[in-house]
């Protein structure tokens, strides 16, 4: 049998920090977080509140947390980040990236001073945080233009959906691709064509808003989805977008041919059972800007 001193040694021994925390948020106990790459000694904390060390809203966030478990009975498992900013005196700078932790809070079948308690095991996964938030930006992003794929607005347009059905918040969509690039490809290469569409999507990035979104489909297809956007300023957007490609594109000639844009735009309808039919109706506004000479904009 481990008696009360063996155990205590254990506890002690435990890699990632325990806490045992009251229902107001006081450190009643402190064991482990012998990890010397991720934690400090956190003996000092016992008889503090979280209050007195973390600010307000990160604060109330942990006691939120507490009052969950405790109400539950059940195991709690929650990812938190913390930076300088949330610990009181400490200055803003510091490290650039927060550290992100797994919480696992448990209730306790106990009181201390009549209050009830949880633990709760914090681990630093700050690592593993960044391989996840990495491998999520590979699986979402294009590999050549470094914009959103075709997962990624399907995933997004199907939200703005959702949001117009539910809320009527409005979305406006373009879809565009580059003409004669084709021309360009044939005569300089595909690397030329590359050099084209990663500039295509360099204008992108400068000249939409930071709450649009670009995606390549594929090739030299691009869409644009603008939030809380309707059909005039859409349209102001789309102008300028143009008139930016117009300027930048300009140098990539094929003999007497210049690259160029053609844009069909519209907006979510709420007669749309699903994003596909917004998709479908810019597909047709760009099939009349082909048809009518390219380099336009034709809206639906």
């Amino acid at each position: 049998m481990i008696d009360t001193a063996q155990m205590a040694l254990i506890l002690d021994a435990l890699p990632d920090p325990a806490f045992i925390l009251s229902r107001s948020g006081k450190y009643v106990a402190v064991f482990g977080g012998r990890d010397a790459r991720y934690y400090h000694d956190g003996s000092g904390l016992i008889g503090l509140y979280i209050s007195d060390l973390i600010n307000a809203d990160k604060a109330n966030w942990f006691l939120e947390q507490i009052a969950r478990a405790l109400a539950t009975g059940n195991l709690l498992v929650a990812e938190y980040e913390l930076s300088n900013r949330d610990v009181k005196g400490l200055p803003d700078e510091g490290p650039k990236d927060p550290i992100w932790f797994e919480g696992r809070i448990q209730a306790l079948n106990f009181r201390v001073d009549e209050e009830e308690v949880v633990l709760w095991v914090a681990s630093n996964i700050s690592e593993r945080h960044t391989l996840e938030v990495r491998l999520r930006e590979l699986s979402d992003t294009d590999q050549l233009t470094g914009l959103f794929n075709r997962r990624k607005l399907e995933h997004d347009l199907k939200l703005h959906h959702e949001s117009l059905t539910r809320y009527r918040v409005p979305t406006s969509v373009f879809l565009f691709d580059l003409d004669n690039l084709k021309k360009i490809n044939d005569t300089q290469g595909h690397h030329a064509g590359d050099q084209i569409i990663q500039a295509v999507a360099e204008i992108c990035r400068c000249a939409l808003r930071a709450t649009d979104f670009a995606c390549r489909l594929g090739g030299d297809e691009f869409v644009v989805g603008l939030p809380n956007t309707e059909r005039e300023q859409a349209l102001q957007l789309a102008e300028r977008l143009h008139e930016r490609f117009r300027k930048e594109l300009s140098r990539y000639w094929a003999g007497d041919t210049v690259v160029t844009v053609s844009i069909g735009a519209t907006a979510m309808l709420p007669e749309d059972h699903a994003y596909e039919d917004t998709l479908k109706r810019a597909d047709r506004a760009l099939y009349v800007a082909k048809s009518m000479g390219k380099d336009r904009i034709v809206w639906l």
